[in-house]
């Protein structure tokens, strides 16, 4: 996420032919129950899945100007293979910064402070040497919070590849990428631009880790179709059977980035990615609606009109601090088919918070789509209580 991240707006302007997107949301009478659609499943996810709590000294830092900001940054994910088998999560996010030339993100400002002082800067971020090669690298915030589970983008989608190249009956994987370049007045690392070369390096990864035929791309859903809206109208998203065990990509920035991936891309033919639009434009069908509980009906609105949501459970550590569990319950409810924590298991300190689907499953018919479907897993334990 851009950090600090601002609540997104949407529009909720239903274009005419929401009538016919409702085909692929239509409610299924039970015993009546087509193959279901890739945007009739709901799965939980993580918000910054690379994500490693900085250290002790350095939340201090933070601390001392700003604790709830400190707060905010106070979670840590498992590693991203075992949030997929242990978690049975199928939504990630990864955020990537531009290091054309490399070395630039290689000394965080707050390790060189603690050290002046005399206290323990915590782990190298480059003891593996990655941050000093040119690359997309993967972390947070620059100076204050770079710790994390993948050093780099390549990194991180190995990790995606190989487990689900293991796991080949598993119900997709969508991965949220964001672009990151913002600078702050108190950091001295100022950020690399992302251009044309830098996003056209996202798809070159993801291509590179991704077999064609293990990949959902905006052209697989588009298929003839001049739109995605008019794909998704005429024939809707593909079946969850015949996307198992694939993974599928979106990019979450919005202005200048989001408009120069679309360059010379119309409807994003020929991207690796989905992209975040407004309703009606070409490139829709994937949104996101941060806070369910403000905006319900718009979340509904959206998935009932045929399109892919992303919500969040949780934020700031806010509501596992508190034990509160409404936002997390509205999120659920509201049939986004992606459901995002930073609590996929309880932090016993703070309390017994945590977001799951009912009963444990991984995957589960959306609420607001199939509320009758009689499977409550679409992605149940294996034997020996592995994963499929």
């Amino acid at each position: 996420m851009t950090f600090p991240r601002s609540s997104i707006r949407l529009a909720v302007a239903l274009a005419a032919s929401a009538a016919p997107l409702l085909l692929c949301g239509a409610s299924l009478a039970a015993g009546d129950e087509p193959p279901l659609r890739l945007n009739q499943v709901q799965v939980v996810g993580t918000h910054n899945s690379y994500h490693i709590a900085p250290v002790g000294g350095i939340l201090g830092l933070i601390a001392a100007s700003d604790r709830a900001m400190a707060e905010s940054l106070d979670y840590t994910h498992r590693p991203l293979d075992e949030q997929f088998s242990r978690l049975g999560i199928r939504q990630i996010e990864i955020d990537v910064f531009a290091d054309p030339e490399g070395g630039r993100y290689a000394e965080p400002a707050a390790r060189t402070v603690l050290r002046s002082a005399g206290k323990d800067p915590g782990p190298d971020p480059n003891a593996s040497g990655r941050l000093r090669k040119p690359g997309l690298k993967v972390f947070h915030v620059q100076d204050i919070d770079f710790r994390s589970t993948a050093t780099t983008l390549d990194e991180a989608l190995g990790q995606v590849r190989g487990w689900s190249a293991a796991h080949p009956r598993h119900v997709p994987i969508f991965v949220m990428i964001e672009a990151k370049h913002e600078a702050f007045p108190a950091l001295p690392t100022r950020p690399a631009p992302f251009g044309k070369a830098e996003l056209d390096a996202i798809d070159a990864a993801i291509r590179a880790a991704f077999p064609p035929a293990t990949i959902l791309t905006p052209d697989d859903v588009r298929g003839e179709s001049p739109t995605l809206p008019a794909a998704i109208a005429a024939r809707g998203w593909p079946t969850l059977e015949s996307c198992r065990g694939k993974v599928y990509f979106g990019l979450i920035n919005g202005g200048p980035i989001r408009d120069l991936y679309l360059e010379g891309h119309p409807a994003l033919r020929g991207r690796a990615m989905f992209a975040e639009v407004a309703p009606g434009e070409p490139a829709a069908a994937f949104f996101q609606v941060e806070d369910p509980a403000v905006d319900f009906e718009k979340v509904r609105e959206l998935v009932r009109a045929g399109g892919i949501v992303r919500t969040r459970a949780d934020a700031e550590t806010v509501e596992s601090r508190r034990d509160d569990p409404t936002r997390r319950d509205r999120a659920l409810a509201s049939g986004a088919q992606f459901v995002s924590t930073d609590y996929p298991e309880p932090r016993a300190e703070f309390s017994s918070y945590a977001c799951r689907l009912p009963g444990g499953a991984v995957a589960r018919p959306n609420p607001a789509l199939v509320p009758s479907a009689r499977v409550l897993d679409l992605e149940p334990l294996g034997p020996g209580g592995k994963r499929p």
